[in-house]
């Protein structure tokens, strides 16, 4: 090998020991003719010094270094003067000094500086993706996930789970999100798609006889982006036969639980803590709640069906619901032009009508531009209601159910932040059970599944498939962490009658079933086990435990939010003839080579 030791390896224990070492140069100093490199690699700095007793040759070659340059250094360790030693360092007590030095290639100035104290803007960190990785800051993101998914593979393979990979390769297959499409120059006409999930391949696995059931998978969607979704994405796969939601959440919370302890010195009670999908709407306006903080959601509505507030009284009268968060301490935070910020923020962004306030005196009174619409006795009952003390700020949406759900679980979550109502190290872990079945798509005036076409519902909602298929409970489970959905499972249909009804409900008629999933419907009929599964996003889960805002900055290779790799140009043109090859006309040609 090129090197003996690695750059964050030494210590005085080497002192008198010569070494080889190689890597980039990080820093570079001249002190009245004695040079002062460091040296960096992904395990650490050495410094190394270039002084006349190092040979005029080698003397200067070391005056050509920049920043960048990669070195191999031969040299003989030695203790750092007095008075010299780094202790923010692991290799802080020892220097090398340089008796040779090659230059294995040289670099051109760098955009940044991978250890400089201003971070770049991320377009520029994309485009130049390899100086960006090599920033310590990203390595250790890295190293913290390759940590966390042997972790995964390790506690999961102590339970007897077999890892099997599922094609790249397979059919286009409503799911929920647009496929990405692979044209096949074979036979010409027909298209792949590649994989949202493994999700089909694991239930077959499951009918196979491979009771439990592991992969790593890469998954495709192509859908909009946010800061935490990604085009393609990897994400912890895993199936079982013979279980029930119970066990598959109690081993997950076993890996929660372990990753917790290992990756970040917490230990976490189990189980954890779960809530209905009914109960996380009611108490937080989402299905994914970061219950880190408190400021629950407040519903008022029969107390605003007696005030003379005719938006409150109209929207009471068609249906709606008023509900409402109360900033503890907040009042004096937020102007009226603050508080007009916050009104045109859930109008524009959440489709709220308006936002109406209190602010609470120091006698306990609401004061508000409404308040004269409202009795001091009813006024009152609000306060006590929203558990109002002086100093707080009352925030009230009016509308139906989902809208005021959306706006102030917005509130919510801005307020978290704004008023640092939790403290960002802290981890939450919970589960969200019970979800529906279906949700109205009232554009295509039918049913869409919630999760996917193959939930099962509940035992005791069976019959309100027939019935009220809007009231039936999925056997769905979600695991939420600082409120963000960490992965999402649910128990399969196993019998080929129940998920032929399924998709009837949801529009998918016999012949389109049988064209799509006959595979599936086949097999459901070959003796297939109950089952069930979960899909953990190992981006989103590294994204959380190393406390970043963003996944692109735990992937490697990421896309940015219109779907571009500004590294390599992907998406890009291809040539004519490949074209011809796979039977394609582009309508909207861009320049080819």
């Amino acid at each position: 090998m090129l090197r003996s030791h690695t750059c964050g390896e030494l210590r005085l224990s080497h002192v008198g020991q010569r070494v080889a070492l190689c890597g980039w140069v990080d820093t570079y100093r001249d002190h009245s003719g004695v040079l002062f490199v460091d040296l960096r690699d992904r395990y650490g700095k050495t410094q190394v010094v270039f002084a006349p007793e190092s040979g005029p040759e080698t003397l200067q070659a070391a005056k050509s270094l920049r920043s960048e340059f990669v070195v191999r250094v031969h040299g003989k360790v030695a203790p750092r003067p007095e008075g010299t030693v780094n202790a923010k360092l692991g290799t802080g007590e020892i220097e090398v000094r340089a008796e040779r030095l090659e230059i294995l290639n040289k670099s051109l100035n760098p955009p940044f500086q991978p250890t400089g104290k201003e971070l770049p803007g991320e377009d520029l960190r994309l485009k130049y993706r390899y100086v960006d990785l090599r920033r310590p800051e990203m390595q250790r993101t890295f190293i913290l996930r390759h940590r966390m998914i042997k972790l995964m593979r390790d506690y999961f393979d102590a339970l007897g789970f077999l890892e099997v990979e599922t094609p790249m390769l397979g059919r286009s297959t409503p799911e929920g999100a647009r496929d990405y499409l692979v044209p096949s120059r074979v036979q010409p006409g027909t298209f792949y798609a590649l994989p949202q999930s493994p999700q089909l391949y694991k239930q077959i696995l499951m009918v196979a006889g491979y009771d439990r059931y592991l992969q790593v998978a890469r998954c495709f969607r192509d859908e909009d982006l946010r800061a935490d979704r990604q085009p393609e994405f990897t994400q912890l796969d895993l199936e079982m036969s013979f279980i029930t939601a119970d066990d598959i959440i109690g081993i997950i919370d076993g890996l929660v639980a372990g990753l917790a302890r290992q990756i970040l010195g917490l230990e976490v009670p189990v189980p954890l803590p779960r809530m209905t999908y009914d109960e996380a709407m009611e108490r937080f306006g989402h299905d994914a709640p970061d219950l880190r903080f408190g400021m629950e959601l407040i519903d008022v509505t029969d107390l605003a069906a007696q005030a003379e507030f005719r938006v409150f009284r109209g929207t009471v009268a068609e249906g709606g619901r008023v509900r409402g968060v109360n900033a503890k301490g907040a009042a004096d935070r937020y102007s009226r032009k603050g508080i007009d910020e916050l009104t045109q923020y859930i109008v524009e962004g959440f489709g709220a009508k308006g936002l109406a306030w209190f602010k609470v005196e120091a006698d306990g009174r609401l004061a508000s531009p409404i308040a004269k619409n409202f009795s001091a006795d009813l006024l009152a009952k609000i306060a006590a209601r929203m558990d109002a003390a002086p100093g707080d700020l009352l925030l009230l949406v009016a509308d139906r159910f989902e809208v005021t759900c959306k706006a102030l679980y917005a509130l919510r979550k801005r307020f978290g932040a704004e008023l640092r109502l939790y403290d960002p190290a802290v981890m939450n872990f919970s589960w969200v059970v019970e979800f529906p079945m279906f949700a109205y798509d009232p554009d295509q005036h039918g049913w869409t599944a919630m999760h996917h076409p193959f939930t099962a519902p509940r035992p005791q909602d069976r019959e309100l498939l027939r019935s009220e298929p809007g009231k039936c409970r999925a056997q769905a489970y979600d695991l939420v962490i600082n409120g963000s959905e960490a992965g999402g499972g649910t128990i399969r249909i196993h019998q080929q009658e129940l998920q032929q009804e399924v998709f009837g409900l949801l529009g998918i008629d016999a012949a389109t079933a049988q064209e799509r999933f006959g595979f599936l419907l086949d097999a459901l009929q070959y003796g297939a086990p109950p089952h069930g599964g979960i899909a953990l996003g190992i981006d989103r889960m590294v994204m959380l435990f190393a406390g970043l805002d963003s996944i692109r900055d735990c992937i490697a290779f990421p896309k940015t939010q219109r779907a571009t790799d500004l590294m390599t140009g992907a998406p890009g043109a291809v040539d004519s003839k490949q074209m011809r090859e796979l039977g394609i006309i582009c309508q909207n040609p861009r320049n080819r080579p």
